[in-house]
Protein backbone atom coordinates (compact mmCIF):
# COMPACT_ATOMS: atom_id res chain seq x y z
CA UNK A 1 0.00 0.00 0.00
CA UNK A 2 2.76 2.12 0.96
CA UNK A 3 4.60 2.01 -2.22
CA UNK A 4 1.41 3.02 -4.54
CA UNK A 5 1.06 5.80 -2.28
CA UNK A 6 4.41 7.24 -3.03
CA UNK A 7 4.57 6.75 -6.19
CA UNK A 8 1.17 8.54 -6.43
CA UNK A 9 3.24 11.47 -4.88
CA UNK A 10 2.72 14.32 -7.62
CA UNK A 11 5.40 16.34 -8.46
CA UNK A 12 5.71 19.21 -7.37
CA UNK A 13 7.68 22.47 -8.27
CA UNK A 14 8.40 25.79 -6.43
CA UNK A 15 9.72 28.96 -7.57
CA UNK A 16 11.53 30.80 -5.00
CA UNK A 17 13.50 30.21 -1.62
CA UNK A 18 12.31 33.35 0.39
CA UNK A 19 10.01 32.33 3.16
CA UNK A 20 7.41 30.94 1.12
CA UNK A 21 8.83 28.62 -1.00
CA UNK A 22 11.14 27.33 2.46
CA UNK A 23 8.40 27.24 4.52
CA UNK A 24 6.37 25.08 1.87
CA UNK A 25 8.66 22.92 1.48
CA UNK A 26 9.60 22.07 5.04
CA UNK A 27 5.63 21.41 5.19
CA UNK A 28 5.44 18.71 1.94
CA UNK A 29 8.70 16.99 3.78
CA UNK A 30 7.03 16.56 7.13
CA UNK A 31 3.94 15.44 4.93
CA UNK A 32 6.26 12.55 3.41
CA UNK A 33 6.31 14.47 -0.21
CA UNK A 34 9.72 14.54 -1.11
CA UNK A 35 9.13 14.44 -5.10
CA UNK A 36 9.74 18.27 -5.47
CA UNK A 37 12.60 20.63 -6.38
CA UNK A 38 13.15 24.37 -6.18
CA UNK A 39 14.07 26.98 -8.69
CA UNK A 40 15.83 29.97 -7.28
CA UNK A 41 16.63 32.50 -9.82
CA UNK A 42 19.24 33.56 -7.09
CA UNK A 43 22.86 31.54 -6.19
CA UNK A 44 21.95 31.49 -2.89
CA UNK A 45 18.47 31.17 -0.52
CA UNK A 46 16.41 34.28 1.88
CA UNK A 47 14.58 36.28 -1.14
CA UNK A 48 14.35 39.56 0.05
CA UNK A 49 16.56 38.89 3.15
CA UNK A 50 19.39 38.04 1.14
CA UNK A 51 18.72 40.94 -1.73
CA UNK A 52 18.71 43.74 1.04
CA UNK A 53 21.83 43.72 2.35
CA UNK A 54 21.88 47.55 3.25
CA UNK A 55 22.90 49.47 5.94
CA UNK A 56 20.28 48.76 9.16
CA UNK A 57 18.49 46.66 7.02
CA UNK A 58 15.95 44.88 9.30
CA UNK A 59 12.34 43.79 9.74
CA UNK A 60 9.63 45.98 10.99
CA UNK A 61 7.35 42.44 12.29
CA UNK A 62 9.04 41.30 16.06
CA UNK A 63 11.23 38.47 15.55
CA UNK A 64 9.61 35.82 17.15
CA UNK A 65 6.69 36.31 15.18
CA UNK A 66 8.45 37.02 11.73
CA UNK A 67 9.76 33.32 12.03
CA UNK A 68 8.19 29.66 11.23
CA UNK A 69 5.47 28.79 14.32
CA UNK A 70 6.91 24.88 13.75
CA UNK A 71 10.30 26.22 13.86
CA UNK A 72 10.52 28.65 16.59
CA UNK A 73 14.18 30.65 17.21
CA UNK A 74 14.76 31.17 21.04
CA UNK A 75 18.00 33.73 20.51
CA UNK A 76 17.03 36.32 18.22
CA UNK A 77 19.28 39.59 19.36
CA UNK A 78 16.47 41.86 19.45
CA UNK A 79 13.12 42.39 19.00
CA UNK A 80 13.17 42.81 15.86
CA UNK A 81 15.26 41.00 13.39
CA UNK A 82 18.08 42.36 11.59
CA UNK A 83 18.73 41.04 8.20
CA UNK A 84 21.90 38.68 8.59
CA UNK A 85 20.11 37.32 11.74
CA UNK A 86 16.70 36.75 9.57
CA UNK A 87 18.69 35.50 6.77
CA UNK A 88 20.72 33.29 9.38
CA UNK A 89 17.33 32.03 10.14
CA UNK A 90 16.36 31.28 7.26
CA UNK A 91 19.59 29.14 6.27
CA UNK A 92 19.41 27.29 9.54
CA UNK A 93 15.84 25.78 8.06
CA UNK A 94 17.48 24.94 4.85
CA UNK A 95 19.97 22.80 6.84
CA UNK A 96 17.78 21.32 9.48
CA UNK A 97 14.80 20.01 7.03
CA UNK A 98 17.50 18.65 4.59
CA UNK A 99 16.30 21.44 1.82
CA UNK A 100 19.68 21.68 -0.12
CA UNK A 101 19.35 18.84 -2.50
CA UNK A 102 15.79 20.05 -3.42
CA UNK A 103 17.43 23.25 -4.37
CA UNK A 104 18.60 24.47 -8.04
CA UNK A 105 20.37 27.36 -7.73
CA UNK A 106 20.57 30.14 -10.63
CA UNK A 107 17.10 28.97 -12.53
CA UNK A 108 15.23 31.92 -13.09
CA UNK A 109 12.33 30.67 -14.63
CA UNK A 110 11.29 32.68 -18.16
CA UNK A 111 7.82 30.80 -18.64
CA UNK A 112 5.71 28.11 -17.63
CA UNK A 113 2.76 26.71 -19.83
CA UNK A 114 0.03 24.34 -19.02
CA UNK A 115 -0.45 21.25 -21.04
CA UNK A 116 -4.13 19.94 -20.78
CA UNK A 117 -3.56 16.35 -22.48
CA UNK A 118 -1.61 15.72 -19.75
CA UNK A 119 -2.33 17.85 -17.02
CA UNK A 120 1.15 18.94 -16.35
CA UNK A 121 3.30 22.02 -16.17
CA UNK A 122 6.56 22.39 -18.29
CA UNK A 123 8.80 25.49 -16.94
CA UNK A 124 11.45 26.66 -18.87
CA UNK A 125 13.95 28.81 -17.24
CA UNK A 126 16.53 31.65 -18.98
CA UNK A 127 18.61 29.15 -20.38
CA UNK A 128 16.43 27.18 -21.77
CA UNK A 129 16.48 24.24 -19.55
CA UNK A 130 12.64 22.46 -19.32
CA UNK A 131 11.50 21.02 -16.07
CA UNK A 132 8.19 19.43 -16.11
CA UNK A 133 5.82 18.84 -12.64
CA UNK A 134 2.10 17.68 -11.99
CA UNK A 135 2.10 21.03 -9.54
CA UNK A 136 3.85 24.78 -9.58
CA UNK A 137 3.49 26.70 -6.57
CA UNK A 138 5.00 30.05 -7.15
CA UNK A 139 6.99 31.40 -3.97
CA UNK A 140 7.98 34.99 -5.49
CA UNK A 141 6.89 37.45 -3.05
CA UNK A 142 6.08 41.21 -3.32
CA UNK A 143 9.23 42.72 -3.05
CA UNK A 144 11.51 40.56 -5.52
CA UNK A 145 11.91 43.33 -8.51
CA UNK A 146 13.52 46.61 -8.01
CA UNK A 147 11.12 49.65 -9.04
CA UNK A 148 13.98 51.93 -10.69
CA UNK A 149 11.87 55.27 -11.12
CA UNK A 150 11.56 56.60 -14.82
CA UNK A 151 13.57 59.87 -14.46
CA UNK A 152 14.95 61.38 -17.61
CA UNK A 153 18.72 61.30 -18.09
CA UNK A 154 19.54 58.72 -15.36
CA UNK A 155 22.31 57.22 -18.36
CA UNK A 156 24.39 59.97 -18.17
CA UNK A 157 25.30 60.05 -14.57
CA UNK A 158 28.86 59.68 -14.26
CA UNK A 159 29.13 58.95 -10.72
CA UNK A 160 28.26 55.96 -8.86
CA UNK A 161 24.32 54.66 -9.13
CA UNK A 162 22.73 51.94 -7.26
CA UNK A 163 19.15 50.83 -5.90
CA UNK A 164 19.34 50.25 -2.10
CA UNK A 165 17.99 46.22 -3.03
CA UNK A 166 21.37 45.90 -4.69
CA UNK A 167 23.79 47.68 -2.76
CA UNK A 168 27.22 48.07 -3.44
CA UNK A 169 29.56 47.09 -0.11
CA UNK A 170 32.71 47.61 -2.39
CA UNK A 171 31.55 51.99 -2.66
CA UNK A 172 33.12 53.96 0.14
CA UNK A 173 30.89 56.57 1.33
CA UNK A 174 32.94 58.12 3.36
CA UNK A 175 33.06 62.10 2.64
CA UNK A 176 31.33 61.66 -0.31
CA UNK A 177 28.40 64.06 -1.29
CA UNK A 178 25.17 61.29 -1.79
CA UNK A 179 21.44 61.63 -3.26
CA UNK A 180 19.03 59.56 -2.34
CA UNK A 181 16.14 59.73 -4.20
CA UNK A 182 12.85 58.22 -2.46
CA UNK A 183 11.81 58.17 1.50
CA UNK A 184 10.02 54.73 2.28
CA UNK A 185 10.57 51.94 4.67
CA UNK A 186 13.93 51.35 2.88
CA UNK A 187 15.62 55.17 3.15
CA UNK A 188 14.28 55.05 6.30
CA UNK A 189 16.95 52.36 7.11
CA UNK A 190 19.71 52.94 5.64
CA UNK A 191 19.69 56.82 5.70
CA UNK A 192 20.79 57.06 9.73
CA UNK A 193 23.49 54.37 8.83
CA UNK A 194 25.00 56.76 6.32
CA UNK A 195 24.40 60.12 7.49
CA UNK A 196 27.73 59.81 10.13
CA UNK A 197 29.62 58.74 7.17
CA UNK A 198 28.85 61.26 4.24
CA UNK A 199 30.15 64.55 2.94
CA UNK A 200 26.38 65.87 2.42
CA UNK A 201 23.65 64.32 2.06
CA UNK A 202 20.59 65.76 -0.67
CA UNK A 203 17.40 63.53 0.32
CA UNK A 204 14.95 63.76 -1.99
CA UNK A 205 11.05 63.19 -0.80
CA UNK A 206 8.11 63.29 -2.66
CA UNK A 207 5.63 62.89 -0.29
CA UNK A 208 6.27 62.34 3.77
CA UNK A 209 5.77 58.90 5.39
CA UNK A 210 4.21 58.74 8.66
CA UNK A 211 6.97 57.54 11.66
CA UNK A 212 6.07 56.34 14.94
CA UNK A 213 9.34 55.15 17.15
CA UNK A 214 10.30 51.61 16.84
CA UNK A 215 9.93 49.61 20.68
CA UNK A 216 12.82 47.96 19.52
CA UNK A 217 15.62 46.38 21.77
CA UNK A 218 18.36 43.97 22.54
CA UNK A 219 16.57 40.68 23.97
CA UNK A 220 18.50 40.21 27.58
CA UNK A 221 20.32 36.70 28.51
CA UNK A 222 18.09 35.96 31.00
CA UNK A 223 14.90 36.10 28.02
CA UNK A 224 16.25 34.37 26.07
CA UNK A 225 17.23 31.56 28.50
CA UNK A 226 13.47 31.73 29.47
CA UNK A 227 11.93 31.01 25.83
CA UNK A 228 14.76 28.36 25.30
CA UNK A 229 13.92 26.63 28.63
CA UNK A 230 10.33 27.31 28.73
CA UNK A 231 8.69 26.37 25.51
CA UNK A 232 5.38 27.43 26.56
CA UNK A 233 6.61 31.25 27.54
CA UNK A 234 8.21 31.58 24.09
CA UNK A 235 4.93 30.54 22.55
CA UNK A 236 2.76 33.13 24.81
CA UNK A 237 5.20 35.25 23.92
CA UNK A 238 4.41 35.05 20.50
CA UNK A 239 0.60 34.65 20.57
CA UNK A 240 0.71 38.33 22.86
CA UNK A 241 2.59 39.69 19.56
CA UNK A 242 -0.01 38.52 17.50
CA UNK A 243 -2.67 39.73 19.18
CA UNK A 244 -0.97 43.50 19.90
CA UNK A 245 -0.79 43.26 16.03
CA UNK A 246 -4.02 41.93 15.18
CA UNK A 247 -6.01 44.48 17.07
CA UNK A 248 -4.67 47.13 14.63
CA UNK A 249 -6.56 45.91 11.62
CA UNK A 250 -9.51 47.23 12.97
CA UNK A 251 -8.28 51.08 12.74
CA UNK A 252 -7.03 50.17 9.25
CA UNK A 253 -9.96 48.94 7.86
CA UNK A 254 -13.12 49.58 9.82
CA UNK A 255 -12.82 52.94 12.43
CA UNK A 256 -9.82 54.92 10.47
CA UNK A 257 -10.63 57.69 13.32
CA UNK A 258 -8.47 54.83 15.62
CA UNK A 259 -5.39 55.96 13.34
CA UNK A 260 -5.93 59.62 14.53
CA UNK A 261 -4.23 58.31 18.12
CA UNK A 262 -1.27 57.01 15.99
CA UNK A 263 -1.24 60.08 13.89
CA UNK A 264 -1.04 62.50 17.07
CA UNK A 265 2.00 60.35 18.60
CA UNK A 266 3.48 60.42 15.11
CA UNK A 267 3.39 64.70 15.10
CA UNK A 268 4.65 64.50 19.12
CA UNK A 269 7.54 62.35 18.03
CA UNK A 270 8.51 64.64 14.67
CA UNK A 271 8.27 67.63 16.72
CA UNK A 272 10.55 66.52 19.96
CA UNK A 273 13.18 64.61 17.65
CA UNK A 274 13.46 67.46 14.73
CA UNK A 275 15.01 71.07 15.68
CA UNK A 276 14.43 72.47 12.40
CA UNK A 277 11.22 74.14 11.68
CA UNK A 278 11.83 74.00 7.81
CA UNK A 279 12.27 70.15 7.48
CA UNK A 280 9.58 69.91 10.24
CA UNK A 281 7.29 71.41 8.56
CA UNK A 282 8.20 69.03 4.82
CA UNK A 283 8.36 65.55 7.37
CA UNK A 284 4.88 65.83 8.54
CA UNK A 285 2.23 64.06 5.89
CA UNK A 286 -0.77 65.88 4.36
CA UNK A 287 -2.85 62.38 3.73
CA UNK A 288 -4.33 59.81 6.29
CA UNK A 289 -2.13 58.20 8.51
CA UNK A 290 -2.03 54.59 7.49
CA UNK A 291 -2.86 54.90 3.62
CA UNK A 292 0.22 54.08 2.55
CA UNK A 293 2.80 52.19 4.75
CA UNK A 294 3.30 53.26 8.30
CA UNK A 295 7.30 53.34 9.11
CA UNK A 296 8.89 52.50 12.15
CA UNK A 297 12.11 54.19 13.68
CA UNK A 298 13.72 55.55 16.24
CA UNK A 299 17.03 57.40 14.68
CA UNK A 300 15.01 58.63 11.11
CA UNK A 301 14.02 62.60 12.64
CA UNK A 302 17.06 62.58 14.12
CA UNK A 303 19.47 61.73 11.13
CA UNK A 304 16.96 64.20 8.82
CA UNK A 305 17.89 66.92 11.20
CA UNK A 306 21.30 66.77 10.85
CA UNK A 307 22.54 70.38 9.58
CA UNK A 308 24.56 68.19 6.41
CA UNK A 309 21.56 66.64 5.28
CA UNK A 310 19.30 68.80 2.82
CA UNK A 311 15.93 67.40 2.58
CA UNK A 312 14.50 68.27 -1.12
CA UNK A 313 10.98 68.45 -2.24
CA UNK A 314 10.91 69.79 -5.30
CA UNK A 315 10.34 67.23 -7.81
CA UNK A 316 13.22 66.01 -9.52
CA UNK A 317 13.25 67.34 -13.61
CA UNK A 318 16.23 65.28 -14.96
CA UNK A 319 19.74 63.50 -13.75
CA UNK A 320 22.37 65.06 -15.51
CA UNK A 321 26.63 63.92 -15.50
CA UNK A 322 27.19 65.34 -12.54
CA UNK A 323 24.12 65.34 -10.17
CA UNK A 324 20.37 65.85 -9.94
CA UNK A 325 18.55 68.70 -11.79
CA UNK A 326 15.20 69.93 -10.08
CA UNK A 327 12.46 71.62 -11.66
CA UNK A 328 13.30 75.02 -10.00
CA UNK A 329 16.50 74.31 -12.16
CA UNK A 330 18.74 74.15 -9.26
CA UNK A 331 21.71 71.54 -9.49
CA UNK A 332 22.72 69.39 -6.58
CA UNK A 333 25.92 68.16 -7.39
CA UNK A 334 26.53 64.72 -6.02
CA UNK A 335 29.30 61.90 -6.40
CA UNK A 336 26.55 59.06 -5.73
CA UNK A 337 23.16 58.15 -6.09
CA UNK A 338 21.29 55.55 -3.97
CA UNK A 339 17.50 54.68 -5.37
CA UNK A 340 15.47 54.05 -2.06
CA UNK A 341 12.88 53.17 -4.29
CA UNK A 342 10.97 50.27 -3.46
CA UNK A 343 9.69 47.56 -5.17
CA UNK A 344 7.09 46.97 -7.91
CA UNK A 345 4.58 45.09 -5.58
CA UNK A 346 1.70 44.81 -7.57
CA UNK A 347 3.31 43.38 -10.27
CA UNK A 348 2.95 40.17 -8.88
CA UNK A 349 4.54 37.08 -10.74
CA UNK A 350 6.55 39.48 -13.03
CA UNK A 351 8.89 39.11 -15.10
CA UNK A 352 7.85 35.59 -15.84
CA UNK A 353 5.19 34.59 -18.59
CA UNK A 354 2.42 31.97 -17.99
CA UNK A 355 0.38 30.76 -20.08
CA UNK A 356 -2.55 28.25 -18.72
CA UNK A 357 -5.67 26.58 -20.56
CA UNK A 358 -6.67 27.54 -23.96
CA UNK A 359 -3.43 29.49 -24.34
CA UNK A 360 -5.08 32.34 -22.28
CA UNK A 361 -1.97 33.77 -20.71
CA UNK A 362 -1.77 35.05 -16.68
CA UNK A 363 -1.35 38.75 -17.99
CA UNK A 364 -4.67 38.38 -20.14
CA UNK A 365 -6.44 36.72 -17.20
CA UNK A 366 -5.52 40.29 -15.13
CA UNK A 367 -5.95 42.82 -17.98
CA UNK A 368 -8.58 44.65 -14.75
CA UNK A 369 -5.98 43.60 -12.10
CA UNK A 370 -4.34 40.96 -10.35
CA UNK A 371 -6.82 38.30 -8.35
CA UNK A 372 -6.78 34.72 -7.02
CA UNK A 373 -9.00 32.80 -4.86
CA UNK A 374 -8.30 33.30 -1.26
CA UNK A 375 -4.84 34.90 -2.72
CA UNK A 376 -3.90 31.34 -3.94
CA UNK A 377 -5.43 30.50 -7.25
CA UNK A 378 -6.63 31.88 -10.49
CA UNK A 379 -9.43 30.09 -13.05
CA UNK A 380 -7.64 28.74 -16.29
CA UNK A 381 -4.34 28.08 -14.58
CA UNK A 382 -5.08 24.15 -13.02
CA UNK A 383 -3.26 23.40 -10.25
CA UNK A 384 -0.91 26.19 -10.22
CA UNK A 385 -0.73 27.67 -6.55
CA UNK A 386 0.69 31.08 -5.27
CA UNK A 387 2.14 32.37 -1.79
CA UNK A 388 1.63 35.52 -1.17
CA UNK A 389 -0.29 36.28 -4.09
CA UNK A 390 -3.11 39.04 -4.44
CA UNK A 391 -4.39 40.61 -1.49
CA UNK A 392 -2.78 38.57 1.27
CA UNK A 393 0.20 41.36 2.29
CA UNK A 394 -0.87 43.06 5.60
CA UNK A 395 -0.27 46.33 6.96
CA UNK A 396 -0.55 45.70 10.31
CA UNK A 397 0.48 41.79 11.26
CA UNK A 398 3.34 39.43 10.30
CA UNK A 399 3.10 38.01 6.31
CA UNK A 400 5.08 34.41 7.57
CA UNK A 401 1.58 33.95 9.26
CA UNK A 402 0.01 34.68 6.36
CA UNK A 403 1.98 32.28 4.44
CA UNK A 404 1.47 28.95 7.30
CA UNK A 405 -2.38 29.50 6.41
CA UNK A 406 -1.35 29.51 2.43
CA UNK A 407 0.69 26.14 2.95
CA UNK A 408 -1.89 24.87 4.72
CA UNK A 409 -4.56 25.30 2.18
CA UNK A 410 -1.77 23.91 -0.15
CA UNK A 411 -1.12 20.84 1.34
CA UNK A 412 -4.91 20.06 1.45
CA UNK A 413 -5.31 20.54 -2.52
CA UNK A 414 -2.08 18.38 -2.95
CA UNK A 415 -3.17 16.10 -0.59
CA UNK A 416 -6.93 16.15 -2.81
CA UNK A 417 -4.64 15.50 -6.30
CA UNK A 418 -2.88 12.56 -4.58
CA UNK A 419 -6.34 10.41 -4.20
CA UNK A 420 -6.82 10.80 -7.78
CA UNK A 421 -3.35 10.90 -9.90
CA UNK A 422 -3.41 12.69 -12.88
CA UNK A 423 -6.35 15.22 -11.97
CA UNK A 424 -5.81 18.79 -12.41
CA UNK A 425 -7.79 21.18 -10.25
CA UNK A 426 -9.27 24.73 -11.52
CA UNK A 427 -10.63 27.28 -9.45
CA UNK A 428 -14.48 27.74 -10.53
CA UNK A 429 -14.51 31.26 -12.25
CA UNK A 430 -17.57 32.30 -10.41
CA UNK A 431 -16.03 31.50 -7.14
CA UNK A 432 -12.95 33.27 -8.18
CA UNK A 433 -15.23 36.44 -9.01
CA UNK A 434 -17.53 36.02 -6.14
CA UNK A 435 -14.43 36.21 -4.03
CA UNK A 436 -12.62 38.87 -5.45
CA UNK A 437 -15.77 40.92 -5.73
CA UNK A 438 -15.85 40.88 -1.41
CA UNK A 439 -12.47 41.91 -1.09
CA UNK A 440 -12.62 45.24 -3.14
CA UNK A 441 -15.84 45.90 -1.25
CA UNK A 442 -14.16 45.30 2.02
CA UNK A 443 -11.44 47.71 1.06
CA UNK A 444 -13.46 50.47 -0.12
CA UNK A 445 -14.10 51.33 3.73
CA UNK A 446 -10.24 50.89 4.40
CA UNK A 447 -7.49 53.88 4.99
CA UNK A 448 -5.68 52.62 2.05
CA UNK A 449 -8.84 54.08 -0.21
CA UNK A 450 -8.28 57.89 1.40
CA UNK A 451 -7.12 59.10 -1.82
CA UNK A 452 -2.84 59.03 -1.04
CA UNK A 453 -0.64 57.26 -4.27
CA UNK A 454 0.85 54.13 -3.00
CA UNK A 455 2.35 51.01 -4.04
CA UNK A 456 -0.74 48.92 -2.83
CA UNK A 457 -2.83 50.68 -5.59
CA UNK A 458 -1.80 49.07 -9.32
CA UNK A 459 -1.92 51.56 -12.05
CA UNK A 460 -5.91 51.17 -12.56
CA UNK A 461 -5.95 52.64 -9.20
CA UNK A 462 -7.01 49.11 -7.57
CA UNK A 463 -5.95 47.57 -4.47
CA UNK A 464 -4.20 44.04 -5.46
CA UNK A 465 -1.89 43.72 -2.77
CA UNK A 466 -3.16 44.21 0.92
CA UNK A 467 -5.65 41.77 2.63
CA UNK A 468 -8.90 43.91 4.21
CA UNK A 469 -9.45 42.45 7.69
CA UNK A 470 -8.39 39.91 10.19
CA UNK A 471 -5.39 36.96 9.81
CA UNK A 472 -7.50 34.89 11.78
CA UNK A 473 -10.38 35.10 9.38
CA UNK A 474 -8.16 34.81 7.07
CA UNK A 475 -6.54 31.34 8.72
CA UNK A 476 -10.42 30.02 8.96
CA UNK A 477 -11.13 30.22 5.23
CA UNK A 478 -7.72 28.50 4.32
CA UNK A 479 -7.60 25.76 6.76
CA UNK A 480 -8.56 23.18 4.44
CA UNK A 481 -9.55 23.12 0.56
CA UNK A 482 -13.56 22.95 -0.30
CA UNK A 483 -13.40 20.93 -3.57
CA UNK A 484 -16.46 22.28 -4.44
CA UNK A 485 -15.00 25.37 -5.57
CA UNK A 486 -12.89 23.27 -8.40
CA UNK A 487 -13.87 21.91 -11.35
CA UNK A 488 -11.58 18.53 -11.49
CA UNK A 489 -10.24 17.62 -15.02
CA UNK A 490 -9.11 14.31 -16.74
CA UNK A 491 -5.84 14.69 -18.84
CA UNK A 492 -7.26 14.74 -21.86
CA UNK A 493 -5.03 11.44 -23.34
CA UNK A 494 -3.93 9.11 -20.59
CA UNK A 495 -0.31 8.19 -20.94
Amino acid sequence: MNHSQHAASPSVLIIGTGFGGLGMAIQLKNAGINSFVILEKASAVGGTWRDNTYPGAACDVQSHLYSFSFEPRHDWSRKFGLQPEILGYMQHCVDKYGLAGHIRFNREVAHSAFDETTNTWTVTTTDGEPHTANIVITATGQLNQPAWPNIQGMGSFTGKMFHSARWDHDYDLNGKKVAVIGTGASAIQFVPEIVPRVKSLGLFQRSAAWVLPKPDRPFYRWEQTLFRRIPAWDRLYRYLIYWKNESRALAFTRFNSLLEIFAWQARRFARSQVQNEEKLRHLIPDYRIGCKRILISNDWYQAVDQPHVDLVTTGIERIVEDGVVTNDGALHKVDAIIMGTGFAASEFLSPMAITGRNGVSLNQAWAGGSEAYKGITVSGFPNLFMLYGPNTNLAHNSIVYMLESQFQYVLSCIRTLQAEPGTAMDVKPDRLREFSATVQQKLQNSVWESGCHSWYLDENGRNTVNWPGFTFTYRKATRQVDTHDYEFLRPSRSS
